[in-house]
């Protein structure tokens, strides 16, 4: 393959690409509810001929199953009474491109459609958000997003953690990396690859930085259309699991890997444009602060919604094990400028200007969180809600104010009542979310850790 045969290519480029020997491996890929890319590798000239038009299948019950890939009870659409058929992976060819880490393959990204009516799968994590995008779009908006990604780099294999139990696992440096230069560089030749291969393969990378604990990382991600920003995001996280493995070593996106370690985030910044996508309709230059009633109005869905739909935006466990005081995460849904003690941060300023969601950890399912702040921001606008006033100083320590689940059966009580997502993504979608996180908290309630057996072992 040549150096210039990178990023994006067309159905037609990969046909002449294939031809030519150049690519022989096809990975098309769909998102599981836990943020997974799932699905197959296809010989070159088999999906030119066989796939390309149609696309491949994939079991249903693949999005029916917890992290472990059980099949539990509880999911409607999937389960043993159904006999577990197939739904078809239908190919978005926006998202064909050459994966410059894998030899001679490309990846192209799909939409689990129902094959007997070629609707799109209700359930699945891309189809919830393409849901909330087609709201904002009859309204007139477009939605632009973007995500910071934070992880971990382990010196340590996965094979080797596993090994060990995932204790005593090595950071890649020994001190807090926030901004330091000299620290990144020893694992530079790493988030090298990082920041270059997934430029190549069109995840566009602005920059990488140390953050605040040893062998933690930021990449930040350019901002896009909502559905490229979260397959972006979505790529990335895969992607650079399989760089590392490739370098002999690992990396996590753990909200909280260890208790002693700095929570990872992954921070969501958002605007509304116009349609053509010229015209940033959050600004306003002459409205207070420069918000718009537009922004004013999502900002205020977002205070208001965040809480009942934090299930789809912490869907782990692991999750809420990251919201603490003088943290770096939030723990209180209130908003300032420029305060990143808030849950909700406003930076920047004409084009530029948009709203930080810092809610989200590394763990998130993107697919799942946009569409959450998309559907709180659109319930805001569509009832005209206003935010509430901004906050000045530690956010921290505020009171009578709304907050952050504290752990996920909080979450689960909020997303069981909400009326938010009952209209945002149906009856049906909710209820079977609302299974995911039962699931997930009737496992870990099950589960017995080290630290109960070094609390009680003896002295219980």
């Amino acid at each position: 393959m040549t150096d210039t045969t990178t990023g994006k290519i067309s159905g037609d480029e990969l046909a002449r690409l294939v031809a030519a020997g150049q690519i022989d491996t096809i990975v098309t890929a769909v998102c599981d509810m836990q943020g997974r890319l799932i699905g197959k590798r296809v010989t070159g000239q088999f999906f030119v001929d066989h796939c390309r038009d149609h696309g491949t299948h994939l079991c249903t019950y693949l999005l029916g199953t917890d992290m472990e890939m059980n099949t539990p009870d509880g999911f409607a659409l999937m389960n043993w009474e159904s006999g577990y058929g197939d739904f078809l992976n239908r190919p978005d060819w926006d998202t064909l491109r050459v994966i410059p880490w894998l030899e001679k393959t490309a990846l192209v990204l799909g939409d689990l459609v129902d094959e007997s009516t070629g609707e799109l799968v209700a359930v699945a994590p891309r189809t919830i958000l393409r849901r909330q995008i087609e709201r904002a779009g009859a309204l007139g908006l477009r939605p632009m997003m973007a995500s910071e990604l934070e992880f971990y780099l382990l010196r340590d294999t996965y094979e080797e953690a596993a090994a060990k139990g995932w204790s005593d696992l090595r950071p890649w440096g020994w001190y807090n990396e926030d901004y330091q230069l000299l620290q990144a560089t020893k694992a530079e030749p790493i988030y090298r690859q990082f920041r270059n291969l997934m430029t190549r393969a069109d995840v566009p990378i602005e920059f990488s930085k140390g953050e605040a604990a040893p062998g933690q990382h930021e990449v930040n991600i350019h901002y896009g259309d909502a559905l490229e920003s979260a397959d972006r995001a979505a790529i990335y996280k895969h992607g650079a699991k399989e760089i590392a493995h490739q370098n002999g070593c690992a990396i996590t996106f753990m909200a909280k890997p260890d208790h002693g370690w700095t929570g990872s985030s992954s921070h969501v910044h958002m605007s509304l444009w116009d349609p053509a996508g010229t015209t940033n309709l959050f600004a306003n230059s002459s409205a207070p602060a420069e918000m718009s009633a537009t922004m004013r109005h999502f900002l205020g869905g977002l205070l208001a919604g965040s809480h009942e739909l934090s299930l789809l935006i912490a869907s782990n466990i692991n999750s809420y094990k990251r919201y603490a005081v003088a943290s770096w995460a939030p723990v209180n849904i209130v908003w300032a400028r420029d305060n990143r003690t808030c849950g909700f941060r406003i930076v920047g300023s004409g084009s530029s200007l948009r709203i930080e969601d810092r809610l989200p950890g590394g763990d998130a399912n993107p697919y799942l969180a946009y569409a959450a702040m998309l559907a709180a921001g659109l319930h805001g606008i569509e009832h005209e809600i206003e935010p509430s006033a901004e906050f000045h100083g530690n956010a921290y320590e505020a009171s009578d104010v709304p907050h952050v689940p504290r752990a996920m059966y909080e979450a689960i009580e909020a997303f069981r009542h909400s009326d938010i997502a009952r209209k945002a993504f149906g009856a049906d979608v909710a209820a079977h979310y609302l299974n995911m996180g039962e699931v997930e908290q009737r496992a870990y309630d099950m589960a017995v850790t080290d630290w109960e057996r070094r609390r009680y072992f003896e002295r219980g």
